[in-house]
């Protein structure tokens, strides 16, 4: 019997994401996807998905690679999100930096002209290894392997004003989780 995914690999990295919002079960006032790609069609690079109350809600790209941000946005992050398919939102160049121990918190700096960013993870649960394979939900042709930290803590800030709202506690596969999290070892397939 063969260990080896069947699908085609189509890209490998990282996806922690912060979702805060006043309530549970309110709109998110801060919905970040953030990647670091190891490999995909369009190369290596990072790209930060956001919108937050910080900048008046409006959507915002900033990436080291604007090819990767266009492939993932017209792929897979287009499919988690269609609000961040839109091709004519604005790709900010961006330098990027990471710090932290993933066993306690975890932060991803972005770095523009006149931005500073900052995504902090923390209060960290137990990892849950999740593999679904392509088209095994309706809507959804990609498949995921992936090791998934959930954060009972997260802030971001845009120039050192942290944004309002905070992380949720949710339940996944009967474990505990979080509207918050670490995606660690994150790799996306398609059927063959």
């Amino acid at each position: 019997m063969s260990v080896a995914d069947p699908n085609r690999v189509i890209v490998t990295g990282e996806n922690p994401f912060i979702r805060l919002s006043p309530t549970d079960g309110a709109e998110n006032t801060t919905d970040a996807s953030f990647w670091r790609i190891l490999f995909s069609p369009a190369g290596p690079g990072h790209v930060l998905y956001l919108k937050t109350d910080l900048v008046g809600g409006e959507r915002r790209i900033y990436s080291d690679n604007i090819a990767m941000a266009r492939w993932l946005q017209s792929t897979v992050q287009g499919m988690l999100n269609p609000e961040t398919a839109n091709l004519e939102t604005p790709v900010t160049e961006a330098e990027f930096a990471k710090s932290g121990d993933p066993r306690y918190f975890w932060t991803e700096t972005v770095t523009t002209g006149d931005e500073d960013i900052s995504l902090t993870w923390y209060d960290l649960g137990d990892p849950l290894l999740i593999h679904t394979q392509p088209n095994a939900q309706p809507g959804r042709p990609y498949g995921v392997c992936t090791v998934l930290v959930p954060a009972m803590g997260a802030r971001l800030t845009v120039n050192g004003m942290q944004a309002a709202g905070k992380p949720w506690a949710r339940e996944r596969e009967g474990r505990p989780f979080s509207t918050c999290a670490l995606a660690f070892s994150e790799s996306w397939t398609e059927a063959r």
